[in-house]
């Protein structure tokens, strides 16, 4: 397969390093940074095209003569190149984080036939994949929770966070209201919100606050209570929360002396360098899941843990290897046709499919990302 690949950043580079391993794919990296596509290139072998895709035409362009699409830009990028992507009747493989309903494409994507699979990273992702296994297998799912956090392994004052992808989407979470599911109901709620610290094994003690991670489980999901919070080292949501409220984070520009200025692009400019991770840094992904329902008669819960570390011997970072290794395997997934439905599919729907489901965690465990999973009784 000829595959095309939008975005050579640090999961991009995850992504074709590891379809480059594979004989079965030829793979073209498309970015607007030469550095970008020079790291890409020495790290995976992988042809390589300088472009620059915040032109719709020019994503139409460059995607003619492929199999597949691979979409690994910001999330400010996203819909736009995933709607222009449909349009020039490529299937796709989309990792951006961007706010749009991907649902207003699906009338696109069937009318042409076209597997557009979204959100396929570890969180929107994976976790949205454990819960649409469980909505097939068990009677009925009641509660679902997800806590997800990329750290670096060293924390460094003031935020004691760097950003394993683009600050700007990064900044997004922190502003974009949380949507979540109480009792039947949606809840809007401020990001950031509902802090509490919990202790996780092998990491300490992390704090948790609310984001909006839920995304497309809100309209495909009938779970009653369903809730996804970010994990950062304590006293990270505090400086985050003072940004904020000074107005750091506003998009409107703002007058300052004869030059208008957005606050929210000046500090993604300034947390991209303080942000930014060495050449080498260690970081860790975190995530635990828990699903609770009912199932053969009980009430039981099913609780997932992740923790994965930077890969010292292949140099990808975790998050780009939760991330990236995830959209890979769906790369795969489409590429031996075990997945063929038409339409926008998060990979809760690709998690239905017993098939899938055992393909998808077969790919990652290859790869050494495995959850341990635990099941216990709960009273009613």
């Amino acid at each position: 397969m000829n595959v095309v690949l939008l975005g050579g950043g640090r999961i991009g580079q995850a992504i074709a390093k590891d379809l480059a391993s594979d004989p079965r794919f030829h793979v073209t990296v498309v970015d607007r940074s030469q550095d970008a596509l020079s790291r890409v290139a020495a790290s995976s072998g992988c042809a390589t095209r300088q472009a620059d895709l915040s032109d719709p035409a020019t994503v139409r362009q460059v995607v003619q003569g492929q199999d597949l699409v691979v979409e690994a830009l910001p999330g400010f990028l996203g819909f736009r190149t995933l709607q222009a992507i449909l349009e020039a009747g490529k299937p796709v493989v989309d990792i951006a984080f961007f706010p749009e309903d991907p649902f207003s494409l699906d009338g696109l994507a069937r009318t042409q036939g076209l597997v557009a699979v979204v959100d396929a990273g570890v969180a929107p992702g994976l976790s949205n994949l454990l819960l649409g296994h469980h909505e097939a297998t068990m009677e009925r799912v009641l509660r679902f929770e997800c806590l997800v956090g990329g750290l670096p392994v060293i924390r460094h004052w003031p935020f004691q966070y760097k950003a394993p992808f683009s600050p700007a989407d990064v900044v997004e979470e922190y502003t974009r209201p949380a949507r979540v599911r109480r009792n039947g109901r949606l809840v809007l709620l401020p990001a950031l919100s509902e802090l509490e610290t919990l202790d996780f094994p092998e990491v300490g003690a992390l704090e948790a606050f609310l984001t909006d991670g839920l995304r497309t489980l809100l309209r495909t999901s009938k779970v009653p209570d369903m809730v996804e919070k970010t994990l950062r080292y304590p006293g990270h949501a505090e400086w985050m929360k003072g940004l904020r409220h000074l107005g750091f984070f506003e998009a409107k520009p703002l007058k300052v002396g004869s030059v208008e200025v957005a606050p929210r692009e000046l500090t993604v400019r300034l947390l991209e360098r303080v942000w930014a991770f060495d050449e080498g840094e260690e970081d860790l992904t975190v995530m635990r899941i828990q699903i609770e329902g009912q199932e053969g008669g009980k009430r039981l819960l099913h609780s997932y843990f992740l923790l994965d570390r930077y890969d010292s011997e292949s140099r990808v970072s975790s998050m780009a290897r939760t991330t990236g290794y995830t959209a890979a395997a769906v790369v795969r997934l489409l590429g031996e046709g075990r997945y063929r439905e038409p339409g926008i599919t998060p990979l809760e729907l690709v998690g239905r499919d017993p098939e899938a489901f055992g393909f998808l965690l077969d790919e990652l465990a290859a790869r050494g990302i495995r959850f341990r999973h635990e099941v216990r009784e709960v009273e009613e």
